[in-house]
This record gives structure tokens, sequence and C-alpha cells, in this order.
């Protein structure tokens, strides 16, 4: 029997709550479990001791006979002290999508030939000045 330790979810709606549970892959989120060895309260402040309760030699027990702690579950364990976690690593993920970098690219563009426009009168614009200036003299 392949076995996770998992959150289980309670409270309210907009008021999340949850358990820390061992149960079999196979069951639903929500339902039947194994056992329950702690809770977590995301509502509270990160530093509230109160946030995670775990039993930590439940924990030990159950990771010694195989049991498979789901991401956050081992991330909570990681902070006691339980499990170890590998720090993850993701270069691409601050890179913009494609269709971002293609909205970039053409405001770019439009940038630039805006500026090419505002510089080409510019120039001609002295040169048309002085025929400005004899015609008003005359």
């Amino acid at each position: 029997m392949s076995v996770k330790i998992r959150l289980a979810r309670a409270g309210s709606k907009k008021r999340p709550f949850y358990s820390i549970v061992i149960a079999d892959i196979r069951a639903p989120r929500d339902g039947r479990f194994i056992e329950k060895i702690g809770t977590f309260n995301p509502l509270l402040a990160k530093d509230d001791e109160n946030r995670i309760v775990l039993d930590a030699d439940r924990a030990k027990h159950w990771l010694d006979h195989g049991a498979q702690p789901t991401d956050r579950v081992l991330r909570f364990l990681d902070a006691a002290g339980i499990a170890k976690r590998e720090a993850r690593n993701n270069p691409n993920k601050a890179k913009p999508g494609k269709k971002a970098e293609e909205r970039a690219s053409e405001k770019a563009a439009a940038a630039e030939e805006a500026a090419a426009a505002a510089a080409a009168p510019a120039e001609e614009a002295p040169a048309e000045e002085p025929a400005a200036e004899e015609a008003a003299a005359e």
C-alpha cells in the first residue's frame, strides 16, 4: 500500500484550515485517512507557533515506513529538521512569455519609428524657418 503525508482541507469557505494526515494515495483529499499527525493554519502569522503543529515522532515513524510527503508537507518537515528538501532552481521563471516578448518588440519598434519621425522634421525645420522669416519681412 502506497502512503502519503499530505494536507486535508477543513474549515469554512475562505477560511482554510488543514490537517496533516497519513493517507492512502487512492483516498480523496479530504476523505479517509490512516492517522492525523498535525495541523496547519495558513491564516495565522508566519512566526506564530500555532501555525504549524506537528507530531515529529509520528512523522519520522511514517517516513521510515516509506510514506512520501507532498511538497508542502516536505517544507514543513524541513523547517522542523525532520527531512531534507532540496532547493529547486528554475532559471526561466522570471523570463517573459512569447506573447509578452512580441509585445515588447512591437513597442520598441514603434518607439524607434516615432523617434526617427521626430528627428527627421527637426532637421528640416531650421531650413524652413529662414524662408518663413524672409516671407514675413516682405
